[in-house]
């Protein structure tokens, strides 16, 4: 049985792990353990951040996501970024970002959350796929952006 709660300082270094294997399987890249370690550590220092999610089975952790928060005066309300989200692959395709999509959008919907958003790699056709059949609809924004510091 898959079941999902939010993430504690404890999970840090499933964190790590989780966070390691999505830039290396989407974007062939490698983080620093130290630099993603305190990033991931910033956010449970403060809340304003975000808020990871884990998802975990009988042997233990199995899915990641990472929530972080943009308001809308559009719309007057929260929009809420999924980001960092990965599932290991001795749990994929069983339902494990189907679990965590709907835990956090009961958590969204009881918050008073105007949209879930999030984003993937241009060339993450898998992704791309997952997030459609969940419902997510693309959207009419193109995400640019432009780097101040490197790590």
């Amino acid at each position: 049985m898959i079941l999902c709660r939010p993430a504690i300082r404890d999970d840090l270094p499933d964190l790590v792990e989780g966070n390691q294997g999505i830039a290396q399987e989407t974007e062939n890249v490698t983080l620093s353990t130290h630099t993603l370690s305190s990033g991931i550590e910033a956010v449970f220092d403060d809340a304003n951040r975000g808020a990871y999610w884990v998802a975990t089975d009988d042997h233990g952790i199995i899915g990641q996501l990472l929530i972080t928060f943009e308001w809308s005066d559009w719309r007057n309300g929260q929009i809420w970024w999924i980001q960092s989200v990965y599932v290991w692959p001795r749990a994929r395709r069983q339902g494990v970002f189907r679990t965590l999509l709907a835990t956090i959008t009961e958590q969204a919907q009881h918050a008073g959350v105007v949209e879930l958003r999030l984003y993937a790699e241009t060339t993450n056709d898998k992704a791309h796929k997952t997030y459609l059949n969940q419902g997510f609809e693309t959207g009419h924004y193109q995400v640019f952006a432009k780097p101040l510091k490197t790590n």
